[in-house]
């Protein structure tokens, strides 16, 4: 298996020197770009590391612990961080998810869950459970406005974002309270009234 290194929060692979951003990063293969299919677990290092220091590299175990919550700050940071854009480019984060299924046709409903007992138990997390710095709050706009269709406004569908059912859920709640508070837009549908219904009638 490869070894991985970490630099200034960035995942690197030794055989190909390259960005490896996966928690599965040890089974990196020789890509000019990581996959995001693979878990995900980015650094959050670089994000507040010093300006012209270069940390020394150090191994990184793999882990999928997920029982210590990233903050939404450091979520927010990573969303416009250099790792970030290695690893999903211009690309919402779901678009590259592929469901791992039996047969042919695709089951009505994602998974229950992928986190059990605070650690991964699916070798194909839904794609908010694979990084966790994929905080769904109703703080980290640019996250949310991901999952929203850019023709018609509405949430999509976990048919198409992969996302599991809890997930989904807080996804449902972040956008609702987004829109309450007022950091995330909505186009309030319009409403045509036929105002001679409310005059009164001539007798």
């Amino acid at each position: 298996m490869q070894s991985v290194l970490r630099l200034a929060g960035t995942m690197l692979c030794r055989s190909t020197a390259r960005p490896c951003l996966s928690a599965g990063a040890a089974l990196c293969q020789s890509a000019a770009r990581p996959s995001p299919s693979a878990g995900l677990r980015t650094s959050a290092v670089a994000l507040a590391g010093p300006v012209g220091a270069e940390p020394p590299l150090e191994l990184r175990p793999l882990n999928k612990d997920r029982s210590n919550p990233v903050p939404v700050e450091t979520s927010i940071a990573y969303l416009q961080s250099a790792a970030y854009r290695a690893t999903y480019g211009s690309e919402p984060v779901w678009r590259s998810y592929r469901r791992n299924h039996k047969g042919h046709i695709p089951p009505r409903k994602t998974r229950r869950t992928c986190i059990r007992g605070g650690q991964l138990s699916t070798g194909n997390p839904c794609p908010a459970c694979r990084d966790e710095y994929l905080v769904l709050d109703y703080r980290n706009v640019a996250l949310l406005r991901q999952f929203v269709s850019e023709s018609t406004g509405e949430i999509l569908d976990t048919s198409r974002t992969g996302l599991c059912q809890v997930k989904h859920r807080e996804l449902l709640a972040a956008m609702t309270k987004a829109r309450e508070y007022g950091t995330l837009a909505f186009d309030v549908p319009f409403r045509v009234y036929d105002y001679n219904e409310y005059k009164p009638s001539a007798a």
